[in-house]
Formats: C-alpha cells, sequence, structure tokens
C-alpha cells in the first residue's frame, strides 16, 4: 500500500537554506507590473509566421511623436507599470521612441530581430530573435547572413541574449547557432513557435516536434551552462504537447475576464498609434491560445502559478528555476544561479 505523501507547510520548504536563499533573491522583483508596446508598424524583414502581421494590430496608425509617447509612459507610470516590453514590427527602426521610454521606465527589454544596432545608452535587456542558423534564415526570414550580422551588431554587449526560437525545420541547427554563440562569449534562451492565429504551415509543432526539442534543448543545458540561459523545468514547460494556457491558465486579459488582480487587471498591450483593445491585449497578439508556448508568455503564466508550486521542495525548487531563468532573461544586471532542480518535473494539476 502506497504510503500518502506528506504535506508541506510553506514554512518547511523554505526551511532549507538554499531554497531560502534563491527565494529571498527573486523575492526582490515581485514589484515588477509588466505592459507591452508596438512601437513601429514597419520592419526591415519579413518572416513566415510573423505574429505582428497576423490580425488588426497592424493596420493602426502611426504615431510617432515623443512627446505623446512621453504623456502615455508617464501616465503608464501612475498605473503602477515598472517594466516595459518595447516590439511590435521592429522598434529599432524608432530609436527616439524607446529612449524616450526608457528616460521614464528603466527597467524593460526589448524584442528586436537585431539587424539594426539600439542605441547603448537605452540599457534595456536586446531580446536577439534567431529562427535557425543563417540558411534557415534566409529561407524563413528572407535574410542573408542574419545570426553573423546580429552577432557582430551586440558583440561584448552586455544587454543581448539571443532568443532561438524552435521550430519543425530548424531543431538541430540548435547546436551550430548556440556553439557559435558560445565561442563569441554571448547567452542564448529558447523560444517555442507558436503559431499565429489561422496560421496551418510547416513551422506549426508536432507531438513529434516537441519530443525532439525536448530532447535537444536538454542536450544543450548540459554542454552549455554558462552561454544556455534556461531550466530543466522550463524545458518541461514549453514543450508538452498541453500549451501554457491548458496547462497554467493564461494570466493575460484576453484569456482572463477578471480585472480584479494581476495581469488582468494592469496589463496592457498598446499599438502604433498608443491605443489598447483588452479582448486582444496579451504579451503576443494574434497567437492561436491554444498553441501558445512562447517565452514571454510563461515568463507571466508560470511565475503567477507560485501556490500551486509550493506544495513540496523539488516543486517550488522547479518553479524558482523558473522565476531565476526568467529574472536573468529579462531583467538588465540579474545573473542567473545554478539550476536547484536538476530533475524534469511534471506541471502540478490546476
Amino acid at each position: 500500500m502506497q504510503s500518502p505523501q506528506k504535506e508541506y507547510k510553506f514554512s518547511d520548504i523554505i526551511a532549507d537554506p538554499v531554497i531560502r536563499k534563491r527565494w529571498e533573491k527573486v523575492r526582490r522583483y515581485f514589484f515588477l507590473r509588466e505592459s507591452t508596446y508596438d512601437m513601429s508598424n514597419r520592419c526591415n524583414i519579413r518572416c513566415e509566421g510573423c505574429y505582428y502581421f497576423t490580425g488588426e494590430k497592424q493596420f493602426a496608425d502611426t504615431n510617432s511623436d515623443p512627446a505623446a509617447w512621453r504623456n502615455l509612459f508617464l501616465e503608464e507610470k501612475k498605473r503602477g507599470i515598472t517594466f516595459v516590453v518595447l516590439a511590435g514590427a521592429e522598434p529599432a527602426l524608432e530609436p527616439e521612441l524607446c529612449e524616450v521610454c526608457f528616460q521614464e521606465i528603466p527597467l524593460g527589454a526589448i524584442a528586436t530581430n537585431g539587424l539594426k544596432p539600439i542605441p547603448k545608452h537605452i540599457d534595456y535587456r536586446m531580446h536577439i530573435s534567431v529562427w535557425g542558423n543563417d540558411q534557415t534564415s534566409l529561407a524563413v526570414r528572407k535574410a542573408p547572413d542574419m545570426l553573423l550580422r546580429q552577432m557582430d551588431n551586440y558583440k561584448n554587449d552586455p544587454r543581448a541574449v539571443f532568443v532561438y526560437t524552435f521550430s519543425p525545420v530548424n531543431i538541430d541547427e540548435a547546436r551550430e547557432v548556440t556553439q557559435l554563440l558560445a565561442e563569441n562569449g554571448q547567452q542564448i534562451t529558447f523560444n517555442m513557435f507558436s503559431a499565429p492565429v489561422g496560421y496551418n504551415g510547416h513551422l506549426r509543432h508536432t507531438a513529434g516536434t516537441l519530443a525532439h526539442t525536448r530532447q535537444v534543448m536538454t542536450e544543450l543545458l548540459s554542454e552549455f551552462p554558462e552561454t544556455v540561459l534556461f531550466s530543466p523545468y522550463n524545458i518541461i514547460a514549453h514543450t508538452e504537447e498541453k500549451g501554457l494556457h491548458e496547462l497554467f491558465s493564461c494570466s493575460y486579459p484576453r484569456m482572463n475576464p477578471s480585472t480584479d488582480i494581476g495581469l488582468g487587471r494592469s496589463f496592457r498591450q498598446y499599438r502604433t498609434d498608443l491605443q489598447w483593445d483588452r479582448d486582444a491585449a496579451c504579451c503576443v497578439p494574434d497567437t492561436d491560445c491554444g498553441d501558445c508556448r512562447h517565452y514571454a508568455a510563461g515568463s507571466a503564466v508560470v511565475t503567477a502559478r507560485m501556490y500551486r508550486h509550493a506544495t513540496d521542495p523539488k516543486t517550488f525548487s522547479a518553479w524558482l528555476d523558473y522565476v531565476d531563468t526568467y529574472l536573468a532573461v529579462w531583467v538588465r544586471r540579474y545573473e542567473k544561479g545554478d539550476n536547484l532542480c536538476p530533475d524534469p518535473k511534471i506541471p502540478p494539476a490546476q
């Protein structure tokens, strides 16, 4: 007869000094309140499966007035927003607007394709998107020598983290890319291609490609621990056949009707006309929610489920690894620690 599982109080879990130390490290950042902003509806490349050029947001008028953007960010500070994610088509094409944002809200990240460097005094984390080696980038993103140009633009730049988006066509190229970045002293984290609404092309994952991705991610995390910003729990959470919404219940307004607390109350996704639509607001608008395994979504959705993970030391350690990874990827000068939970841990049931 199987013995009943021990029930832990939270005080029991953090009584472990290693767990307590990591808990104290990450909880100092619980003040972060995020919203996202499309800085431009222009891009210098056009990628298959692009999230921006899906849905209505791509047709919003462009407001390029720095004063209008400054007023927006001042109002955002009053709302309690402490962290911004600048995206759109390509925010590097609007450096003046990015600078205005940085002047008002100094914590944030910019999602960029990396082909036009963003001035270094804009001291946000730079998420440089990588969709494979240069041969695949040419086929999918129509840009030659893309990785080499990205690496050159952000060489010796501590703001930069390269975000490798796994799709069915580039899984085995991740080793080549990670090795090249490691040799150049640059860091990488992992993302999953999550299909835009209505997309049924060859970049959509299957059960087989998810399992293959899980294997490759695990190997790369083990072989390149100084280069790869990830954890075993990140791998499990983002390569399950179930998407993030089914696993964790998405907190973003688009899938969360509650306005009482958390992202449902605070998060907005502004378009280039400085307007937002609650019914469409999420970290990557126009993603097929059932297929969403996006790293940006997980950074909020998984971290918001602390109490679901505070069941035993191992599960809570896995969650701490996830939060530690999220902060290292998104927040300038935050240093990731060693992963506390080396074994894969299945996400707890809702």
